[in-house]
């Protein structure tokens, strides 16, 4: 079975409890929808994140979100071809499986194309506190050449799509955070998912990253609920 949740940022007990609850097992997929916050520190509490996730009989595929490292950046990470499309992985966790951005998934039969990426409005923040930041945290203009050019191949028709924040005209303004001037953020990725949503001919469109739950006509927002895959 595939299931589907949002962002975790590295508090995964409610992973291990989902998988308590529906008895999993490692052919069992876990989709999480970026910011799993298992790339975060560059050091041993990472490995821990990492072990704790290994050790769930489930097998996690994540996209990228903007509180983590890209996986190409981080040393022992290699590619190899998982469902059709490219992930990250390492050997040592062998059931963590990160989605290289504009790769196109076969999962139970449905064509996903993955988009990860978005800006972080607490950017300042975590650069004052020392906390991590990195400046690759959006998709490049190489990224989406890359993405348009995948979706050139399937005539811009897909079945599903996995982004890690919302297409502009999506974005659940009602949850923004008061403090911050919506004018001063980097709204470049949305403006691109905006077009890319305007053309592309799918069924379902899942995101994360505002941690709140909403649904708006076919695209999804999740955050600590779960569904199956298309469900």
């Amino acid at each position: 079975m595939i299931y589907i949740t949002g962002d975790t940022h590295g508090e995964f007990r409610r992973i291990e409890g989902f998988c308590r609850r529906f008895e999993t097992c490692k052919k069992d997929v876990m989709i999480i929808l970026g910011d799993v916050g298992a790339n975060y520190t560059g050091g041993s509490q990472d490995i821990s994140k990492k072990e704790y996730l290994e050790s769930l009989p489930i097998t996690i595929f994540a996209i990228h979100g903007n509180h983590e490292q890209r996986p190409q950046a981080v040393e022992g990470y290699t590619e190899k071809i998982w469902h059709g499309g490219a992930v990250y992985w390492e050997e040592e966790y062998p059931s963590l499986l990160f989605a290289k951005d504009g790769e196109v998934f076969d999962l139970e039969g449905k064509q996903t194309i993955v988009m990860g990426g978005a800006y972080s409005v607490d950017k300042m923040y975590r650069l004052m506190y020392g906390y991590g930041w990195w400046p690759d945290e959006q998709p490049s203009e190489e990224i989406k050449r890359f993405v348009e050019s995948q979706l050139d191949k399937l005539e811009w028709k897909v079945d599903v799509v996995l982004s890690h924040t919302a297409p502009l005209k999506y974005e659940p303004v009602e949850v923004f955070l008061a403090g911050v001037d919506q004018k001063k953020v980097d709204k470049s990725t949305e403006k691109w998912l905006d077009g890319i949503e305007d053309k592309l001919d799918y069924k379902k469109w899942y995101c994360g990253h505002y941690h709140t739950e909403k649904k708006i006509d076919r695209v999804e927002i999740m955050f600590e609920n779960y569904d199956m895959f298309c469900g």
